[in-house]
């Protein structure tokens, strides 16, 4: 068995399979041997649940995972990766390789297929390129999982936990915080890689909610809001709200009316404040 974090064994596996690292997939492999049993045990897997992880690569996580929990399901793209995965996955019987894209593919299908009436939780090394929008599927979409663990790019990860009302906060804040409980979990420094990338990642978790927040009329009225504020954060919510198709006087009335000063802007609103918001339109 290959030891998946020494850079020269690694280059001697991919040689082997003729392999080249794809920069249009973002692929980055985990050298650093402390990272992945960290996100594993962050994770919560265990003989009780069922892990469904996107993006292997030569499956130094997805090792990591299948030594702890009852079954792992891995979601790759990229078709010259099967041969190696086949490879170095070869002791684990507990592990099914799916080819395909994560972004295409029917999640719910694949999570009942593959782990029937199991706990589920998602835990993956996401490539950067696809971080939010797969985020955000596997949140919309309303699957039956648990909790999401992922590393990502450590802005985006202070993006994602960043505390409703800070200037960190932006639209991708409110809308994981309406579908879960992000956490920051730890740094993971470039070096950890190859090859290296020019930043620096970090893991969070986020723990799904069982019910929204806060009470909303329309999801898709509230997120509408969300999103046109947030595309003009440097003007006043009075407004930046016209992208959301409100005159500017409507626009001041609705804010006024909960209680919020029209010279406001959206990093300083919660997510409950916008809910407000939009149950006033629906």
């Amino acid at each position: 068995m290959p030891n998946l974090t020494n850079i020269s064994e690694i280059r001697t596996l991919l040689h082997r399979h003729g392999f080249r690292f794809s920069k249009a997939l973002g692929q980055n492999f985990l050298i650093n041997p402390s990272v992945c049993p960290r996100m594993a045990e962050a994770c919560g897997a265990d003989q009780n649940i069922g892990v469904l992880e996107i993006g292997p690569g030569i499956g130094v996580l997805t090792r990591e995972l299948a030594l702890r929990a009852a079954h792992v399901a891995s979601i790759e793209i990229d078709n010259r990766l099967l041969p190696v995965l086949k490879e170095t996955l070869s002791d684990f019987p507990n592990i099914h390789i799916i080819h395909g894209d994560a972004m295409e593919i029917n999640l719910r299908d694949l999570i009942h297929n593959e782990f029937k009436e199991q706990k589920v939780s998602v835990c993956a090394n996401l490539p950067y390129y696809i971080t939010s929008p797969l985020i955000m599927r596997l949140l919309e979409s309303r699957l039956p999982i648990d909790s999401i663990t992922v590393m990502v790019q450590k802005e985006a990860a202070v993006r994602l936990c960043a505390i409703p009302g800070t200037r960190e906060c932006g639209a991708v804040t409110l809308a994981v915080r309406y579908y879960a409980q992000p956490r920051m979990l730890f740094s993971v420094s470039r070096g950890s890689f190859m090859p290296a990338p020019n930043v620096d990642s970090a893991v969070i978790r986020l723990d799904i909610r069982s019910a929204p927040p806060c009470e909303v009329k329309n999801e898709k009225t509230l997120f509408h809001l969300i999103k046109a504020a947030f595309g003009q954060r440097r003007k006043t919510l009075s407004n930046s709200l016209m992208g959301a198709g409100l005159l500017k006087e409507q626009a001041t009335a609705m804010l006024v009316a909960v209680g919020i000063s029209p010279q406001a802007r959206a990093e300083e609103l919660t997510l409950e404040q916008f809910a407000a918001l939009a149950n006033l339109i629906d």
